[in-house]
């Protein structure tokens, strides 16, 4: 179901905890919001649309895919760059990655290990900062 997108940054700034099998419903809302928002949005945590779990979904040209606890295990080749978010106003600078490597569980909970690289990394990047309550 699509949900409302969340902009209260004192929301925002609070930390995620791990998801589990009991939020599989978490993943189809925040793909089906990804979805509704396509024209405007690339990725989304689970705390854009209210749920504090570490859970986002990417789109990758016509691939959407869930990440359910990622972690990044390496990353190399730091740049600067600006990004806007849904849940904020306007475009900040930030520091990313160029590659960088995930460990996660896909939408069965099977465990993931896969390196990306380039605007997918940048876009899971951004997504992960969210459980931190980082806001760019």
């Amino acid at each position: 179901m699509v949900q409302k997108i969340v902009r209260n940054p004192l929301f925002l700034q609070q930390k995620s905890e791990p998801a589990t099998k009991d939020d599989m419903q978490v993943i189809t809302d925040l793909t089906d919001t990804l979805q509704a928002n396509r024209e405007r949005c690339v990725g989304m945590a689970a705390n854009m649309i209210g749920v504090k779990k570490r859970i986002i979904v990417v789109a990758a040209g016509p691939f959407t895919f869930a990440m359910v606890n990622p972690v990044i295990v390496k990353k190399s080749g730091p740049y600067e760059t600006e990004e806007s978010c849904l849940s904020l106003d306007g475009v900040r600078p930030c520091t990313r990655y160029k590659e960088i490597e995930v460990e996660y569980l896909d939408s069965n909970f099977q465990k993931q290990r896969r390196k990306y690289t380039d605007f997918t990394a940048q876009i899971i990047q951004h997504e992960i900062d969210h459980f931190e309550g980082i806001l760019i």
